[in-house]
C-alpha cells in the first residue's frame, strides 16, 4: 500500500494526497436517468477541482463512480479508508439516495467526511423546467435525507452548501481539504522526544497513550546524547557544514561575528553541526517532528535555535521544553498551511503592554520562533542566553509581520484533549526592540485583551502556542472536528460570560461523545 506523503517526507507538501468525490443515487431511476447522473456528477467534480487547483491545492480530487447500492457505498467507503493516500471524502446526493443504504458504508469509513450540498445547475430553468427535470435533480431532499443519517449515526462531519462556481464555497471545500491534510499528518506522526519535559511543568505533561489512542500521534523519547552523536558524526563531516554555512550567507543577514574569519565563525559552524546531525536524525526515523529541553542538552555544545526554526520552517513540528503537544500542532497546522504565505511556529505569552486601551501582547521562546512568520529577511545572531549552561547559542532574529493570525493551544485535560484557539492582530511593536534578540510577534488578541485573557485562563490553555499566519480559523475549527478533541474559540464575538458556557458545554459533550 502506497504510504500517505506525509509519512515519508516531513516537509509540507500536499502533492499524492487524494480526496475521493462520491455522488449518490439508486438504481430505481434506471439506466437512462443514471447515465445523466455520472455525466452531471462528471461536471461537477471537474469544475471543482479545476477551481481547488486554481488556488493552489496540489491534493487531487478522484471522481468515483456513481453508487446505488449498499454493497457498492459500503465498499467506497472501507476502499477510501484503506487507502493511505485518501485523507477525505466528499459526498453528494445528486438524486435521493436512500440514507439506509449508506449505514454500513458510513460506520466503516475512518476518515474526514464533507458532505457537499449542490446540484448541477446554478439557476432554475423557470421556462423549461418539467418533471424530467425534477426527476433529475433532486439534491434538495436527497442530501436532506443523507443529513438525517449523517446526525443519526453522529458521524462527525463538515457541510459546505452551495453551487461549486461560488468562490465561498471553493473557499470551504479548500479549507475542508487542508484541515483533512493536517489530520491525516497527525494520524501518521512519528514525533521524537530528546530527553524529557522540564522539570515541574503541568502543562507540557500528557497523556501519550492516549494521544496515539485519539490523535494516531507516536510519541517516545531518545536520550539526548543519541541526538549529540549524530551532531558529533555531522561535525566531521567539513564539507557539508561548509554547505550549509554559506546557505545561510545567501539567505540571512549574518552578523559579521559569526561570518567566515569572524571572531564567532565557530559557533556558527556549531549551529550548522546541529541542524545537520538533528536533521539525519529525523529523517532516519522517519520523524516529523521533536522536542527538545535546555535542562537536557547532554554533551550538545549550544541549545538548538538556528536549526529548530529552519525545521519548523521545513514543516517540521517542534515543541520546547518537551512539550510534544505542541510539537504536534505545529506540524498540524504547517501541513494546512503548505503552499500558502506565512507559516506556523511554536510561540509562548510572554508579557504584557497594559496601557490602557493599547494591550498587547508580546510572545518569543528563548530561540525557537519560526522564520515563516515574516516575509522579511532574518538576522543570523548570537547572544548569550543566560540558562541551560552551554556555550551562546545562534539564533534567528525578526518581528512577525502584521496581519491577521491564529494562535492555538492543544491541552491535556485529563480525559481527552482540549484545542483552544483565539484569533488575533498580529500589529507592528510600537517601538524598536533593539535588546530583544529573538524572534518574536506583538498581537491585540479579540475581541480585547481583557476578555480574550480570562477566556484564556479559564479554558486552562497553555502558555506554549502555536501561532499560525497561514491558515485561519475555519481550517482549525475543522482539523479539530476531524481528529474529535474539544474546541474552544475566542474571536470578536466572544463575551466573558459566553464562553464559561461555552467551556462547560464542550466538557459535557466531549464525555458524552466519548462515553463514560
Amino acid at each position: 500500500m502506497t504510504s500517505t506523503p506525509s509519512s515519508i517526507d516531513p516537509t509540507t507538501t500536499l502533492e499524492g494526497y487524494e480526496v475521493w468525490f462520491l455522488t449518490g443515487s439508486q438504481s430505481l431511476y434506471g439506466d437512462e436517468t443514471l447515465r445523466q447522473v455520472a455525466d452531471q456528477s462528471q461536471a461537477v467534480h471537474a469544475e471543482l477541482a479545476a477551481a481547488l487547483t486554481a488556488t493552489g491545492l496540489p491534493v487531487t480530487l478522484v471522481w468515483k463512480p456513481v453508487l446505488t447500492e449498499p454493497d457498492g457505498i459500503r465498499r467506497a467507503l472501507v476502499d477510501a479508508s484503506a487507502d493511505d493516500r485518501v485523507i477525505g471524502v466528499t459526498t453528494w446526493m445528486h438524486t435521493f439516495s436512500p440514507a439506509k443504504m449508506w449505514i454500513g458504508g458510513l460506520q466503516a469509513l475512518t476518515k474526514p467526511l464533507l458532505h457537499l450540498h449542490t446540484q448541477a445547475n446554478v439557476a432554475l430553468p423557470y421556462a423549461e423546467i418539467d418533471f424530467d427535470f425534477m426527476n433529475l435533480n433532486q439534491a434538495a431532499h436527497g442530501d436532506r435525507e443523507f443529513g438525517y443519517i449523517l446526525s443519526r449515526l453522529g458521524v462527525r462531519h463538515a457541510t459546505t452548501i452551495g453551487h461549486v462556481s461560488d468562490d465561498r464555497v471553493v473557499a470551504s471545500v479548500a479549507s475542508w481539504v487542508r484541515a483533512a491534510a493536517a489530520a491525516a499528518a497527525v494520524r501518521s506522526l512519528k514525533l521524537a522526544r530528546f530527553g524529557d519535559n522540564m522539570r515541574f511543568v503541568a502543562v507540557t505533561e500528557g497523556d501519550k497513550t492516549e494521544a496515539e489512542i485519539e490523535l494516531g500521534v507516536q510519541v517516545n523519547t531518545w536520550g539526548v546524547n543519541e541526538l549529540a552523536d549524530a551532531v558529533d558524526t555531522a561535525a566531521t563531516d567539513t564539507a557539508s557544514v561548509d554547505a550549509l554555512v554559506r546557505v545561510y550567507e545567501e539567505q540571512y543577514d549574518v552578523a559579521p561575528e559569526l561570518r567566515a574569519g569572524g571572531e564567532r565563525h565557530q559557533s556558527l559552524r556549531d549551529g550548522a553541526a546541529i541542524e545537520l546531525g538533528l536533521r539525519s536524525f529525523l529523517e532516519e526515523g522517519g520523524f516529523g517532528a521533536f522536542t527538545t529541553n535546555f535542562e537536557d542538552l547532554g554533551s550538545l555544545r549550544q541549545l538548538p535555535g538556528l536549526a529548530v526554526q529552519r525545521l519548523m520552517a521545513d514543516g517540521y513540528g517542534f515543541g520546547a521544553e518537551g512539550d510534544w503537544k505542541t510539537a504536534v500542532l505545529v506540524r498540524a497546522m504547517n501541513v494546512a498551511g503548505a503552499g500558502l504565505p506565512g507559516g506556523a511556529s511554536l510561540m509562548e505569552d510572554y508579557t504584557y503592554d497594559l496601557t490602557p486601551g493599547n494591550e498587547k501582547i508580546l510572545g518569543a521562546h528563548m530561540l525557537e520562533v519560526s522564520p515563516t512568520l515574516t516575509a522579511t529577511t532574518p538576522t543570523l545572531e548570537i547572544h548569550p542566553l543566560g540558562i541551560g549552561g552551554k556555550d551562546d547559542p545562534v539564533r534567528l532574529v525578526f518581528t512577525a509581520d502584521p496581519g491577521e493570525a491564529v494562535v492555538v493551544a492543544l491541552s491535556d485535560v485529563r480525559d481527552g484533549f482540549r484545542l483552544t484557539a483565539n484569533v488575533v492582530d498580529v500589529v507592528a511593536p510600537d517601538a524598536p526592540l533593539p535588546k530583544l534578540p529573538v524572534g518574536r510577534a506583538v498581537w491585540e488578541p479579540r475581541p480585547s485583551f481583557a476578555v480574550a485573557a480570562e477566556a484564556w485562563l479559564t479554558a486552562g490553555a497553555a502558555h506554549h502556542t502555536v501561532m499560525t499566519n497561514a491558515v485561519g480559523l475555519d481550517v482549525v475549527e475543522r482539523f479539530a472536528t476531524m481528529i474529535g478533541t474539544e474546541f474552544l474559540v475566542i474571536d470578536g464575538a466572544t463575551t466573558t460570560a459566553g464562553f464559561r458556557e461555552q467551556v462547560r458545554a464542550q466538557q459535557v459533550w466531549h464525555r458524552v461523545d466519548r462515553g463514560f
